[in-house]
């Protein structure tokens, strides 16, 4: 057998567990730190190192909830186009034991961190007991399935919360859900486009005519009622609306013309203009709230 291909092995599979854990999707974590940037408290140093330690454990959370989704669906991934290649444990790359091992590490790392953030954990273990409702049954549920992608969200905002120690405003979560249930229904506008209900049995309970009404009563959803939170709590962000609402548009339209939204995540990193208009919002919102955060 040839020894450097033996060699390269333990690479490989070192490789598949750390795609096992998504790394990617932890962009969307970023949500926890929203109430560190809306409180003004961005320029406190225990406020930033406790909402990073809330985000890093989201990380971990998020990573045990993909291997027992992935191990859940392993079958269906295997039939899917995509996920078939991309899926590390319906590939093949990574065995089961080997990522019962990565789970079980994953979850001593939370025993861990709720010594350091009880709160932040406990939402945490809120956040993981959807997840399992959701691998095993709630995905299969129309409509469920799109709200608890996107009650999902919501956690990670309270989480920061938590971690913070300050209040959130109402707003500022229902913004939050309408935000993930366009997002969510978007994913499932295009798995529904690009493999039919081939991926997921649910997807057989919608069409795409449906899906995209969900997306725009969700997209307005979140344009209305983050321009309330604006005008209510925080008038000197209403700079940011025209942010919002490109970012919507841009997002949108990656969806339609170039066929990217299956994974949020992807059209994110992959669109300079969504980037771009992230990186603005959010040195808008800083510059906004600096002599707030400074006072």
């Amino acid at each position: 057998m040839d020894n450097t291909a033996v060699n390269r092995r333990p690479l490989r599979q070192v490789a598949g567990l750390i795609k096992l854990m998504r790394p990617r999707q932890w962009v969307k974590n970023g949500f926890v730190l929203a109430p560190l940037v809306f409180a003004g408290e961005f320029l406190d140093p225990s406020s930033v190192s406790g909402a990073l330690l809330a985000v890093a454990l989201f990380c971990v959370a998020s990573s045990a909830t993909y291997i027992i989704n992935d191990a859940r669906d392993i079958e269906d991934d295997r039939r899917h186009p995509t996920k078939s290649r991309t899926r590390p444990l319906a590939a093949g790359t990574v065995s089961m034991p080997a990522a019962m091992v990565l789970l079980v590490l994953l979850y001593s790392a939370l025993v861990a961190g709720w010594f350091a953030a009880p709160g932040v954990v406990a939402v945490i273990l809120v956040y993981m007991v959807l997840n399992l409702a959701y691998s095993f049954s709630l995905k299969h549920q129309p409509v469920l399935d799109i709200f608890t992608i996107a009650i999902g969200f919501v956690l990670r905002v309270y989480a920061g919360a938590v971690a913070l120690d300050v209040p959130v405003s109402e707003w500022m979560f229902v913004t939050t859900l309408c935000l993930a249930l366009y997002l969510a229904a978007v994913k499932r506008r295009q798995e529904i486009s690009q493999s039919g209900n081939e991926g997921r049995k649910v997807l057989g309970s919608y069409s795409v005519a449906l899906i995209d009404r969900y997306a725009e009563m969700s997209a307005t959803g979140a344009l209305v009622f983050y321009s309330m939170f604006v005008m209510e709590s925080r008038p000197e962000l209403v700079i940011t609306v025209p942010l919002v609402l490109f970012g919507l548009f841009r997002y949108w339209y990656v969806v339609e013309a170039l066929e990217g939204g299956e994974s949020p995540t992807d059209a994110l990193l992959s669109d300079w203009q969504l980037l771009v208009t992230v990186v603005l919002w959010i040195g808008a919102c800083a510059w906004s709230l600096w002599p707030t955060a400074a006072a």
